[in-house]
């Protein structure tokens, strides 16, 4: 887990003292001592800021008992990709990607539930789409169009001709 915040947050700032903060339970705030601004980054010269990232705690599903019936753990992260400041090149490769995550306008929404405190969660899905941006952003390779050289057309037919002499072989023996 503590490789996962090393990688998570790379860029941390601080805010002004006795700022609110949200401690993941929706009915309470509490002023925390200092305030940490996040800035998710991507690529060397490409990085989120804390302000276009919607970060919601909401009721983890499934087995818990008290524990998931009470406490707001898991996190809603919300990111509208036409309204960031990502380079264009990245805004359309993620916008052409094919994944349930993708809304039709444009927002990417995770829900990161796995782990039973809500910084644990909030480092996941930071983690989790900072992943997807920079998976969407790796441009494949184009294939070479290439052809077998007459030897290794060769040696393929001769292969072929041979496995046909050895099944044939397998066939009822006549006495």
């Amino acid at each position: 887990m503590e490789s996962l915040w090393r990688h998570c947050f790379l860029g941390v700032t601080r805010g002004e003292p006795g700022r609110t903060g949200f401690t993941g339970d929706c009915r309470e705030k509490r002023v925390h001592s200092y305030w940490c601004m996040i800035m998710l980054q991507i690529s060397h010269n490409v990085v989120i800021p804390d302000e276009e990232l919607q970060i919601t705690a909401i009721r983890a599903q499934g087995a818990g008992g008290q524990h998931v019936n009470k406490v707001a753990s898991a996190v809603h992260l919300r990111f509208d990709i036409r309204s960031s400041c990502l380079p264009d090149f990245y805004k359309k490769r993620l916008l052409r990607l094919q994944d349930h995550r993708l809304t039709k306008s444009g927002q990417i929404i995770i829900k990161a539930q796995r782990y039973r405190s809500f910084e644990k969660n909030r480092a996941d899905a930071l983690l989790r789409l900072q992943s997807l941006i920079r998976d969407a952003a790796v441009v494949s390779a184009k294939r070479k169009a290439t052809r077998p050289s007459m030897s290794a057309r060769q040696k393929r037919r001769e292969k072929k001709s041979q496995r046909g002499r050895i099944k044939k072989l397998r066939g009822k023996v006549d006495h």
